[in-house]
Parts: structure tokens; C-alpha cells; sequence
């Protein structure tokens, strides 16, 4: 029974959750464009929205981009330029000020959604859920901090990679090597598969949309120039009849 429920979670339900990810983002963008936004609350109140909303997003960027690269890279690869207990040294310190920085974030984020009666009634179930998801996600990797530290031979780190690997390229390792993870990394394995998969019903449907492409813009876009326009003659008038 053990064996069926660790091949449903890690075998099974990545490959829903990233389908889901994919073609659901999809359809939304699709068929519900008006929709496709962050839904900001700046107007409602600005109180906290500043510094939470700028360490929750460097935070979850950093966080992401660092899951994406440690989880991905073959350790063939990066053995080339550091050892697995560096990788894994590093990864515990970076990780660990992204995450710090993010979980302060969220949790300003969260405490206005909820206890800010305007943005309360203007916010839906999911808005809620979504942020309530990601502070329980955060906190879960925050608790596998000290694990890893613990764990500083990077066995665990090891184990996560292959497996995240082997769903990658389809052909996932066996499950019964995770089984020895302590449960905080396996919950955060199977809550952040469950972000991709209430993503497309989400306002996080706005990463899709992010302007990266302004960081390699060639000229500047003018809004208002300080240079004096030319004047415009008026036509001439036709004379009365």
C-alpha cells in the first residue's frame, strides 16, 4: 500500500499537476483573457503592499529560479566546478535568505487579504487559497533547512534531483529511494506539485505575462518629451460667399 500511494504521489501526479500547468494556462488564456491579471489591491490600501509585495516576489523569484537550477542540473555537471556538499552549503544559505525574505513577504501579503475588511469582500476564494497555499509551501521549505544541514553529506539533495530528473525526461527513478526523506521534504514535494496545479485557476497566471522582454529593449519608450512641438497652422479660412 505504501509502495501505491509514493508511485501515485511521485510518479503519477507530477505528470497531471504539470499537464494541467500547461494546457489549462492555455485554455484561460484563450478563453478567459479577461481574467489573465494580477488583480491588484494598491487602491484599496497601499499599507504594507510595498515591502511585501517586493520581498515576496524577489524572494519567490530567487526561490524558483534556485529550485529550477539545483533540481535540474546533473550532478555530473556541476561536480565539474564544486563538490555535492558545497552545492548543498550554498544552496541551505541562499536558499535560506530568499526564503526568509519571501515567508516575511507573504505574510504581510496574507495578513491584508484577510484582516482588511475592502480587500476581504473584494477578494475571491481563490485569491485566499492561493497565498495560504504558498505561505504553508514556504513555510515547509523553511522547515527543511535544518534537516539539511543535518543531512551535509547532500544524500538528500542527491535523491531529490534524480527524481525531479527522472520525471523530466520520463523516466522516473524508482519511488522507494524517497521513502527514507524525512515527511517535511516529501510534503513540500507534493504541495509545490500542487501550486502547478491550481496555477492556471489562479491570479499567478500573471507570470505568464511578465515583462522580461523590457530588459533588452534598444531605445527608451517617450511618454512626454520636454521638446517644444512644432506649431500647427490652422487652415486657412475660405472666404464668404
Amino acid at each position: 500500500m505504501r509502495v501505491y500511494v509514493f508511485n501515485l504521489l511521485f510518479v503519477w501526479y507530477p505528470y497531471v499537476c504539470m499537464t494541467i500547468f500547461l494546457l489549462g494556462s492555455l485554455v484561460r488564456f484563450d478563453r478567459e483573457q479577461y481574467t489573465w491579471r494580477a488583480g491588484s489591491s494598491q487602491m484599496l490600501r497601499k499599507r504594507q503592499l510595498r515591502w511585501g509585495s517586493n520581498l515576496f516576489h524577489f524572494g519567490i523569484l530567487f526561490l524558483l529560479f534556485g529550485h529550477t537550477v539545483g533540481l535540474l542540473t546533473p550532478t555530473e555537471l556541476y561536480t565539474l566546478v564544486i563538490t555535492v556538499q558545497q552545492k548543498q552549503l550554498i544552496a541551505v544559505a541562499a536558499g535560506g535568505i530568499a526564503g526568509v525574505a519571501c515567508f516575511v513577504g507573504l505574510t504581510m501579503l496574507l495578513h491584508r487579504r484577510l484582516f482588511d475588511a475592502r480587500i476581504r469582500l473584494t477578494s475571491s476564494v481563490m485569491d485566499i487559497a492561493i497565498l495560504a497555499i504558498l505561505w504553508l509551501q514556504l513555510t515547509l521549505g523553511l522547515v527543511t533547512l535544518p534537516l539539511s544541514v543535518h543531512h551535509a553529506d547532500g544524500g538528500v539533495m542527491l535523491a531529490l534531483s534524480h527524481w525531479a530528473q527522472g520525471i523530466v525526461i520520463l523516466h522516473p527513478v524508482d519511488v522507494t529511494t524517497l521513502e527514507a526523506l524525512p515527511w517535511p521534504y516529501l510534503a513540500h514535494l507534493v504541495l509545490g506539485m500542487t501550486v502547478f496545479l491550481v496555477f492556471p485557476f489562479s491570479r499567478l497566471v500573471h507570470i505568464w505575462s511578465a515583462p522580461v522582454w523590457y530588459l533588452g529593449r534598444l531605445g527608451y519608450q517617450v511618454v512626454r518629451t520636454r521638446r517644444p512641438l512644432p506649431a500647427h497652422r490652422s487652415p486657412a479660412r475660405q472666404p464668404a460667399e
